[in-house]
This record gives C-alpha cells, sequence and structure tokens, in this order.
C-alpha cells in the first residue's frame, strides 16, 4: 500500500527527530530509498522503527559516523521483512505473558495495568499474515489495546508525568515539528507511548 502524505511527512519528521532537528529534509537519494520501500510494501511504522532501533545501536558507537542516510536503515528495516515472513508462515502460538514481572511498583500491582497488559499481549500472540484479509483489523486492534494499557500507565504516573511531557514536547519543537498538526500527533502518540513503558519498565510495541 503506497505511503499516505501524512505518512512521509511523518517518516522525514522522525528523521528530523533523531538528529536533532539537523536535517530536516530528507535528501534525493533518501527519498528514492524511501520508494524502494514503499514499493516493496515496508509499512511505514516499520521504518520509523527500523530507524529507532539504527539510531539507539549508533548511540553506543565511541565514534559513530558524521553522515547518516536512509540506506544505513537497511538491515534494520529488512530485519522486519524477515519477522513479517517469519509470522506469516508460524502456526498460532499461544499467549507468552513473560515480562510483567519487570514491571515497577506500584503499577505492577495495579489489577487494571495487568488486564490491560494481557489484553495487549493476547493480540499479539496469533498475528494473521500480512497478506491476510484480516491483517488490518488485527493491527488496529493491537493498537487499540496498546493504546489503553498506555492510558492506565500513564495514569499512574502522578506529577511524574507532567515533566516527561515538557521533556518531549522540547524535543519534537527541536526538530521543527509544528504541534497540532497531523504528523506532530503521530510523532506525539508514538514517542509519548515509549516514554510512558519506559518510565514503568513496560517493553513497548
Amino acid at each position: 500500500m503506497p505511503y499516505s502524505r501524512e505518512e512521509k511527512d511523518w517518516i522525514e519528521a522522525e528523521w528530523a527527530f533523531h538528529l536533532h532537528g539537523r536535517s530536516a529534509f530528507l535528501s534525493h537519494e533518501d527519498f528514492s530509498q524511501l520508494l524502494a520501500w514503499e514499493a516493496s510494501g515496508i509499512p511505514a511504522d516499520a521504518v520509523v522503527g527500523a530507524m529507532e532501533t539504527y539510531f539507539a545501536r549508533r548511540a553506543k558507537r565511541p565514534r559513530a559516523r558524521g553522515f547518516v542516510a536512509l540506506s544505513h536503515l537497511e538491515k534494520d528495516v529488512a530485519k522486519a521483512v524477515t519477522l513479517r515472513e517469519v509470522l506469516k508462515r508460524a502456526e498460532p502460538v499461544t499467549v507468552d505473558l513473560a515480562g510483567w514481572e519487570s514491571v515497577k511498583e506500584p503499577l505492577h500491582s495495579e489489577p487494571r495495568a495487568r488486564v490491560a497488559w494481557e489484553a495487549w499481549r493476547g493480540w499479539q500472540a496469533n498475528p494473521p499474515s500480512p497478506d491476510s484479509p484480516g491483517f488490518l483489523d488485527h493491527h488496529d486492534g493491537e493498537r487499540k489495546a496498546f493504546r489503553a494499557l498506555v492510558e492506565v500507565a500513564e495514569g499512574a504516573l502522578g506529577p511524574q508525568a507532567e515533566g516527561l511531557r515538557q521533556e518531549l514536547k522540547q524535543r519534537l519543537e527541536a526538530s521543527k515539528l509544528l504541534e497540532g498538526t497531523p504528523v506532530w500527533r503521530l510523532a506525539w502518540e508514538h514517542h509519548w507511548s515509549r516514554v510512558v513503558c519506559q518510565a514503568w519498565g513496560i517493553a513497548p510495541a
């Protein structure tokens, strides 16, 4: 499925976000790479996820390369493609509830949070193949379950939440994102859910 204008803007904004606003626009070569992934059917959120993986790895290098191109994400995007193929061939599996033990208190002892987490993990456990007629509905269901978990976890942050919001807002503003736009909302939901999960020790989607 072709990327929407909003999805392309989102990828561009995430690129600037990870580069701290130094490269607000994708180059011609980067855009060509993006079109290649689009033609291959790689979802926009998979490209954004690969971007996060790459930059997290880059930050750990003692001497990270100064020049960064979208093509440097190829290995991480390829892993996403391989995972899709594995899921396509995989038999249904039981829900794996491992991971809740790492969630911090008091959220760990909150029944609503545990129920929301188990519901989300249930959606993750048996995904249909990407070319299945029910794939998009299943994807939407999983995202709704994840947002429900984030909502409970966010509420449990209390006063701490405001400081985290302000920090994320400053980071998005530094990437030249205009608050209130569709791209801002996509970026905010994507990063805020991860900020909340990180605060509680929840492995994000």
